[in-house]
This record gives structure tokens, C-alpha cells and sequence, in this order.
């Protein structure tokens, strides 16, 4: 496998994880604020809400990978 398939291949992955990334951030936020609207702020709501951090860093995170592996596709 040459060097640009492998880093297509790479970026497709980080896209993946992106996407799914999103979709975990979604759900999360939808179950912090249905436990809100039915006043149930207890401990899940805020370790629903550090996660929502995590997610979000790690979302950061497969961004900076993706434009990493965009200017080294350019490159190639």
C-alpha cells in the first residue's frame, strides 16, 4: 500500500470516529437535557455534563489529526 492510500485510509477513520463523536455529543446533550427539564439535577446530570467536555476535547482532537493528514495528503 502506497503512502497516499494509507493516509486516505487514515483520514477516512478519523472521519468516522468524527462522525460518531457527534453522535454520541447528540444523544449525551439530549439526555442532559431531558433529565433538566424533569428537574432531575443529581450526580448522573453532572457526570453527563464532564463527559460532554471529554467528547468534545476528543472531538478537538480528530480535528486537528484531520487537517494534520489533509496537508500531508497535499503533500504526497
Amino acid at each position: 500500500m502506497s503512502q497516499l492510500d494509507e493516509a486516505k485510509e487514515t483520514l477516512n477513520t478519523l472521519r468516522v470516529a468524527m462522525s460518531v463523536a457527534f453522535a454520541i455529543l447528540l444523544f449525551i446533550v439530549g439526555a442532559i437535557v431531558k433529565r433538566y427539564d424533569t428537574d432531575k439535577v443529581d450526580q448522573i446530570f453532572w457526570v453527563e455534563s464532564g463527559f460532554v467536555f471529554a467528547v468534545l476535547i476528543s472531538i478537538f482532537l480528530i480535528i486537528r489529526k484531520i487537517i494534520k493528514k489533509t496537508k500531508e495528503i497535499r503533500e504526497l
